[in-house]
């Protein structure tokens, strides 16, 4: 039996109001996050998790003080474990859980995996496209302090994996199968933002959104209107667009009612439970929306359970240091791939 240790990564999120601080601090602290010097970056942190967590404490006590993404993200661990053992021969995978700005921290599971002694690990985002805020700096945080001599492998993105395009395609078409009228209604998928700046520099996030968006109108068979917009922007810094507030208020502007789907978030955090649920649902009842209907984060839906597991075997069969499901037309600066080779 080979031994399989899949390190799934997520974000992470405080546990109760007296980490929030803390989490902040170390979100900002990310060079992938603020490109500064690192004296600079660690000041400009401080300052801005010391003036952001009374807000944020607010937002969290919606959810009773904490983030849910690590029980989210245990359900995810423990239904893959529990597909692989079922479904695969020949391997023993444990399924172990990395966060980038939170406990467990990657640093501390990579002890675990270590402690544990896998003959391959599998470097598993639960970031579906890749982009260098996200995906990349798990990457290098698993870098910095793996030392152990088992084979990794790091699976970049899988947004156009065909069972992850069947999940959103069958949450969509269940969900308009109970529609009296679905042509009043308009698709808004939506994802975490971005900065221009870092798409300039060449991060591939939004062409690995539209992609996936793409597929899933192609497989939804549907003339159903449907608009990618982008949550989440901080700062006085130009954003990729169109914004999601403005995309409500347009839906509104048009008699449209809504079906928002969270095409980059496969787990329930602050900005689908706070923002999508509660700030952007008050935005579309004052913009004139009659219904918005928020489809929920993918989570433990089957069809993408078995993306995953599909990531996981690509990984342990195919020979390369990388694997990743998008072909991108244009090989970008960041892509791990690239810089293996």
């Amino acid at each position: 039996m080979k031994r399989i240790a899949v390190l799934l990564f997520n974000l992470g999120g405080p546990k109760n109001p007296e980490d929030v601080q803390g989490f902040l601090y170390n979100l900002f602290a990310d060079k992938n996050i603020i490109n500064l010097p690192f004296g600079v970056r660690q000041g400009v942190a401080s300052l801005i998790s010391s003036r952001r967590a009374p807000s944020a404490k607010k937002n969290y006590a919606h959810m009773g003080g904490g983030s849910p993404i690590l029980k989210e993200t245990e359900a995810q661990a423990q239904a893959l474990e529990a597909y692989i053992a079922a479904n695969t021969k020949g391997i023993e995978a444990k399924i172990f859980i990395g966060m980038r700005y939170w406990h467990p921290f990657i640093e501390d599971t990579v002890r675990e995996i270590d402690a544990w002694g896998p003959d391959e690990i599998v470097l598993l985002p639960l970031y579906p496209q890749f982009s260098s805020t996200t995906t990349l700096s798990s990457f290098q945080a698993f870098q910095k302090v793996y030392t152990g001599k088992a084979r990794v492998t790091s699976v970049c993105c899988y947004s156009d994996n065909a069972h992850f395009i069947k999940a959103h395609v069958d949450a969509i078409q269940e969900k308009i199968g109970t529609l009296k009228q679905p042509g009043h209604y308009r698709l808004l998928f939506s994802a975490h933002g971005l900065p221009e700046s870092i798409i300039a520099r060449g991060d591939p996030y939004q062409e690995q959104v539209e992609s996936c968006v793409a597929k899933i109108m192609t497989g939804l068979g549907n003339p159903i209107e449907h608009s990618i917009c982008y949550q989440s922007r901080v700062g006085p810094m130009k954003w990729i667009g169109p914004s999601t507030d403005a995309s409500i208020q347009k839906a509104g502007a048009d008699g449209k009612s809504i079906i928002l789907v969270p095409i980059a978030f496969v787990s329930e955090h602050i900005e689908t439970l706070v923002e999508l649920d509660i700030e952007y649902a008050h935005l579309a009842a004052a913009s004139g929306v009659k219904d918005y209907i928020r489809l929920p984060a993918l989570g433990v839906n089957a069809s993408y359970i078995k993306a995953l597991n599909d990531e996981v075997l690509k990984a342990i069969g195919s020979g390369d240091r990388v694997v990743g499901d998008h072909n991108c037309g244009k090989c970008h600066s960041f892509c791990p791939k690239r810089r293996v080779a």
